[in-house]
Formats: structure tokens, sequence, C-alpha cells
């Protein structure tokens, strides 16, 4: 049949099993807006308040559903509006699709009202783009951008559509997508059987599992492999929920803000295995003193990935989930008693701490899991609030902790809170936000509110830029350059002004009955807890230290 190529799209959109589009209309994307109206009962469209919001909105529902987020913006500022948000999914490996429309082809190159090379612009940071400018093209485009994006290392791709692709007509006939497979070609039996001699021959092996766990969905093969190892097991940010956080075996996150068993551990053992990690320098610290005293095995499905940032003895390159049901295949059961008893009397020598007297992000997060039982999704912006969310909330599942760990962009979590909340709606769905990062992208409230959207964000306002300032404090001989935030902004007032219900919590005695309350509505609420501005992040590394040089505050009284 002939179709427009708006038409088209939409068509390849129900092709793939696209429910949602976050996004924003312009007068180049027109054309696909006006049929995405007549398709309004099969996808469902959520206008954010800004294009960024709905790239991270598109992010948030890729992490938390595993499936293709999808987002729309028109061409100039519209198109790149999205450009910070499709940097924070290549980052992390989010499968994301962003569709921008651009002026007609014979416009191309002539400093055209809105006219702008988003393809050129967003070329480093998305797994691949296109510029469409014929419209026999378009439906074959369409399917290999969602082929691309969620396969492998899953990760961003750009469409750009000029606009008069949008409006000609050509012939189009309905495709199935071929189901996805996983990558084995390049498992190679001798880096298995030498991967499998490594571990055999392991006294003080350490499991160390990064978000490639998560996207491959193999954490339920990572937890029968750790129990055949008897290991104990340290994450990333990004790994979160992989490995089960309440089990006795796991030992919190590794690296500058880890925790001290988990950072100690790994500098003792003499096996690290690495699943699914990039060593980031977040991680490694000094990575030449990194795991010093261990062989390194490595499992990536991205080749690239082995020994960019540390050296490794061993690398298994392939899909994760298929990697460890071979290993679980194969392996033995392992003992490593005492490895094991002294990884867990560390547990018990270096808990977490947080003065307990007075109202503090520790305590809030620690009241909010009691109360959520650990059943919700948490997001987060980036800063002390993100690290305190990762050490202190225990994640029992996968897709329920989603941050910005590569790019580490303030005004994330709002806009991603919104997308999981769209993606999950069973799931509570709860962002951890700083005064800072809130007002980023603080307007969100309002797509929350437009929609009925029943997020709960949640802003530890210490009326500084909370991480900066630690940093300031340690390092900077306390000159507090720019970051403190004098001015009077009443984030209840704004929220209410958004139509939105605000709390505002300033002693402990009232946490716990207005995170009762606000999890009982079924809209969305915003909470204001006021916390001190010199509250810190422990333990912690300094830049350029090893990661066994990991202190907390009680080290620097000494």
């Amino acid at each position: 049949m002939e179709l427009t190529g708006s038409q088209i799209i939409i068509e390849c959109l129900k092709e793939q099993g696209v429910d949602t589009v976050f996004g924003y209309p312009g007068g180049a994307i027109l054309n696909i807006y006006d049929e995405l109206y007549k398709h309004r009962k099969e996808i469902r469209h959520i206008l954010t308040s800004h294009e960024q919001g709905a790239s991270h909105a598109a992010d948030g529902y890729a992490r938390a559903t595993g499936k293709v987020g999808v987002c729309f913006a028109t061409s100039g500022p519209g198109a790149t509006n999205l450009v910070t948000g499709i940097a924070t999914a290549y980052m992390d490996s989010v499968p994301i699709v962003a569709i921008t429309a651009n002026v007609a082809v014979n416009l191309l190159g002539k400093d055209t009202f809105q006219e702008i090379d988003i393809a050129g612009i967003t070329m480093p940071i998305t797994k691949h783009n296109y510029i469409v400018k014929d419209v026999t093209k378009l439906a074959d485009v369409m399917r290999r951008a969602f082929e691309i994006a969620k396969s492998g290392r899953p990760g961003p791709v750009l469409l750009d559509i000029t606009k008069d692709v949008t409006a000609t007509k050509t012939d189009y006939e309905r495709a199935v997508p071929v189901p996805l497979q996983r990558v084995t070609k390049d498992i190679r039996e001798e880096d298995l059987r030498y991967a499998l001699e490594l571990i055999r021959k392991a006294e003080k092996p350490f499991v160390f599992v990064g978000g490639g766990v998560v996207i491959a969905d193999a954490w339920k093969e990572l937890r029968e492999f750790v129990g055949k190892m008897d290991a104990p097991v340290a994450d990333t940010l990004m790994g979160k929920g992989a490995f089960c956080g309440t089990d006795p075996l796991y030992t919190g996150m590794l690296g500058m803000h880890g925790t001290k068993t988990s950072n100690l551990g790994v500098t003792e053992c003499d096996l690290l295995i690495t699943m699914g990690a990039r060593f980031s320098d977040r991680v490694t610290g000094n990575a030449k003193k990194f795991a010093k005293n261990a062989k390194i095995l490595q499992i990536d499905v991205d080749p690239a990935e082995i020994n960019k940032n540390v050296p490794t003895h061993c690398s298994v390159i392939g899909d994760i989930k298929e990697v460890l049901k071979l290993f679980n295949e194969r392996l033995e059961q392992q003992s490593h008693r005492d490895w094991v008893s002294h990884i867990i009397e560390m547990k018990e020598k270096y808990p977490l701490r947080y003065n307990q007297e007075v109202l503090s992000g520790p305590y809030l997060l620690e009241k909010l899991y009691e109360i959520t039982k650990g059943d919700a999704i948490i997001t987060t912006e980036v800063g002390q609030h993100q690290m305190w969310a990762a050490q202190y909330y225990k994640y029992k599942s996968p897709r329920t902790f989603l941050t910005s760990g590569g790019l580490g962009t303030m005004g994330y979590g709002l806009g991603a809170s919104i997308g999981a909340k769209v993606g999950r709606p069973e799931k509570t769905v709860i962002n951890i936000a700083g005064d800072g990062c809130f007002r980023m992208n603080m307007n969100e409230i309002a797509t929350a509110a437009r929609y009925h959207i029943p997020i709960i964000e949640i802003v530890f306002n210490n009326h500084v830029l909370g991480m900066v300032r630690q940093w300031q404090t340690l390092f900077y001989g306390k000159r507090y350059s720019y970051t403190t935030l004098t001015d009077s902004v009443d984030f209840v007032k704004v929220a209410e002004a958004m139509g939105v219900k605000a709390y505002r919590i300033t002693k402990k005695e009232e946490v716990e009955g207005i995170l009762k309350e606000a999890l009982s509505l079924s809209e969305p609420v915003l909470i204001d807890c006021i916390i001190d501005s010199d509250d810190k992040v422990w333990p912690m590394v300094a830049p350029g230290a090893a990661i066994d040089e990991v202190f907390t505050e009680e080290d620097l009284e000494y």
C-alpha cells in the first residue's frame, strides 16, 4: 500500500511494539505529529516540558522495562535539546531511538530557519545515526535503528528525517521484527577453559558486577554462579540489583564512595571476576594500583572494553547471560570458607555509618527502604543524594535503580522517573534529588501533574551544591566558590503552583508520617527535605588515590 513518510513512521513504531513516545512538537515535525494524533489510542504521547525531559523519560522507560525508549523533537533547538539525554544514554548503554525532523532536502545547507546538522552533532554520542532524505528508504532505516539500539551492547540511535520525506508517499509493506539474537559467535572455547582454570585455582576470588549484567538480563545466572563460586560480590552504580543487596555475600558498591569492605576486599583478592563493567575511574581510583594482588578475568559483550582501562589476564567476549550459562554448566561447587568469613568480618568491622541524631539523607533513605520494603524503583539525579541512594537503599532486583552513571547528568532523574512510571505503572517510583539538580529540570513536575503520573520527588535540600562543596571542603581549603545557593526559592510553593501536592520535612520525627502519606496517594508528590549543608558522603577515596586508601570521617580525626 502507498503511505506518506509520516504514516510509515507510525506504522514502523507499531511494528516494533512501541506503546509510548515522549516528545515536543514543532514546525518541521508537524506532519509526524499529525499522524501520531490519528493513532493516539495505539501510541501514547507524553508531552514533556522540555525536549531534554523527553530524552531522559525515554531513557528511564528503557532502563525500567528493558524495551527501546522513543523520543521526538523538531528541528534546530528542539533537536539540540535532546543532546544531553542522548549522551547520557550512550554512556550507560541505554537503547533509545530519537526521531527528529529537519528542513526539506532543498533547504539543507542554506542556513534555513531552525536548520541544524543534528546527525553531525550527535555522531560521537550515538551508537549510529541517520539522516533520511529518501522516503523509499525510510521503513528499512526505521527497522534498522531499533535493531541497532537493542542488539549487542545497546545504545541510542538518532533518525533525522527531512520534512519533505514525512509528506512524500511511497509503497509500504508491513514487516515482523526478527527476534533479537544474543551474541555468542565471539565466545571462544579456549577463553572459557582458561577462565574456568583461573576460577578453580583461586583461593580469594571476588565477583565484580556492572550494568552489563542488568542489560543482558543475566541476574538469575549471576546468582547461580555466585552460589557455585562461594565468593563475595561488589557492584557498580549501574550494576545495582543484579545481585541481591540483602545477600550475605554482597559487600556493597566499589570505588570512590564504595564500602571499605568492597575496596579492601578487591585489593586483597587473588582473582577479580568482572562482568559487564568498564573499569571507570570512579571505580578503580589509581588504575595502576587497582586490584594489585589479583588476576583479572573480564567478561563483556564489547571487545573494546577489554584492556581499555585495566589490563586483564583473561577475557571472555560475548553475551554475559550466555557466558554465565556455560560457566554454570561446567563449574563444580567451589568452597572459600576462610575467605568469605574474612569478608563477613570486614563487613561487621566497617559498616556504613552516619550521624543518627539529626535528619540526614542516609536516615531518610533507610526509612524509605523500610517503608517500601525495597520494592520501589529509585531514580536519582547526580551528587551526594545519588551516592546515599546507592549506599543505603538495598536493591533486590534489576532495573530498580536508574541513575546517570557515566555522564553524571544533573537533571536526569525527574524525567527518568516519569518514563519509568509510564513503563512500569505497577511499581512505586521515587526520584531522589538534590536542590541543585532539581533546579535544572524542575519543569518536568508540570509534566507529572498534567498526566497524573504518580511519581514521588524527594529533594534533599541543603542549599548548596553538596558534592562539589564536599570536594571544596576536603581538597580546596574550604573555598566555596559559587556552590552556595542563597536564593529564596520555595520548592513546596513551586510544586503546588505546578499542580502537585507538596510537603516539607525539617526534622526526623516528620519523616515516617510524611513518607507513608505520600506513598498512599495515587498522585504526584514533592517532598522538600531540609538537611545540613555540610553533610558528606562516606567512605571516600581521594581523586588519584588507590581504592585501599579509602577513608571515613573518623579516619580524618586521627
